[in-house]
């Protein structure tokens, strides 16, 4: 078996600019030349997904860079053939990092005669040769157990807590931290500690998927910066609603910090008309063009923090540490 001096990445076609960029900070880490390894990824007519890799990867720690976002399904076929060619190659070990994790909002059965679709999605990972995979903000922790592999789950908020820092130096002691539903108050609790900044919850009471009844801001915000956080982003209008309600209740302004922007639909343009001043995405997900060009939008990037945790995994070293502001902004340091 060959000696493995580096770790060897594969991209599919769901977000190249992070793969790339994920490829360029591990060659930085590494002060040599770690690039994507030569692959094609592509359709037949009929739709079909082909892989061919170029390379030998026998006994390679291979780390397969593909996030399942939109076209959830086309991205997720692509994981999986990817994998399964490299366990067909002889890789010694393969590892899904996937930016933004699909289907994990179908994390259980809402209603009677549904699926688990993240469960399935897990099953069909191993299934395929997975052996561990590298998340970020995984719609809900308990994922984790669906897996029998370890799953190491990285989280957005010590990127966002070094960018508020910076930017709102000088006035952090009117910022607050908003959860925009009762469900997410363990996130903006985490981010909150780590910017030293009180809590608010925004209650919303939802008649059905997309629409939203009622709006009821727990906590006083008058007189804040809020500083909304959650995971996902897709069609933006409860985030929309709940800056106005926010500002309704005596807010100077609002943000909006999300892990990943899904962004289907009207998002943009609800985002782009709302009160909100600012929304901040990382690139777990590619930003459209419509996204980029949009005024009150700012992209954070994740490659540094997914570069360093490949190379921790590859190591044998604590990707946990990779969870503190002290251990990040080295890593940051001249990005944010």
């Amino acid at each position: 078996m060959p000696t493995v001096v580096e770790p060897k990445l594969i991209a599919g076609n769901a977000n190249r600019p992070l793969a790339e960029a994920i490829a360029r900070r591990t060659s930085i880490y590494r002060g040599r030349p770690v690039d994507l390894i030569n692959a094609r990824v592509e359709r037949f007519n009929d739709g079909e997904i082909f892989v061919e890799v170029f390379e030998n990867v026998r006994g390679e720690d291979m780390f397969i860079i593909q996030s399942t976002s939109n076209p959830a399904n086309d991205n997720l076929m692509e994981l999986l053939i990817m994998a399964d060619a490299l366990r067909r190659s002889s890789a010694q070990r393969i590892t899904a990092v996937m930016p933004y994790f699909g289907y994990a909002r179908q994390d259980r059965r809402a209603k009677a005669r549904t699926p688990i679709s993240a469960k399935l999605v897990a099953n069909m990972l191993v299934e395929a040769g997975v052996e561990r995979v590298l998340t970020m903000d995984l719609h809900a922790a308990q994922i984790q157990g669906f897996f029998d592999i370890p799953v190491d789950n990285l989280y957005a908020s010590p990127i966002f807590a070094l960018d508020i820092l910076k930017q709102f130096e000088g006035s952090l002691g009117d910022v607050m931290v908003v959860s925009p539903d009762v469900g997410g108050v363990a996130r903006a609790r985490e981010l909150a500690k780590r910017i030293n900044a009180p809590l608010s919850i925004v209650d919303k009471r939802r008649e059905k998927p997309g629409e939203i009844a009622e709006m009821t801001v727990i906590g006083n915000v008058e007189g804040k910066k809020c500083i909304i956080v959650d995971d996902i982003c897709d069609t933006a209008g409860t985030l929309c609603k709940a800056a106005e309600v926010l500002l309704e209740h005596g807010a100077t302004e609002v943000h909006a910090y999300i892990s990943h922007g899904v962004m289907s639909g009207p998002a943009v343009e609800r985002v782009s008309n709302s009160v909100m001043k600012s929304l901040v995405l990382t690139d777990s997900i590619q930003p459209t063009d419509e996204v980029m060009g949009a005024p009150n939008i700012r992209i954070v990037p994740t490659a540094p923090m997914f570069a360093q945790s490949i190379l921790n995994i590859w190591n044998g070293t604590s990707v946990s540490s990779l969870f503190e502001t002290d251990t990040l902004e080295p890593i940051y340091e001249g990005i944010l």
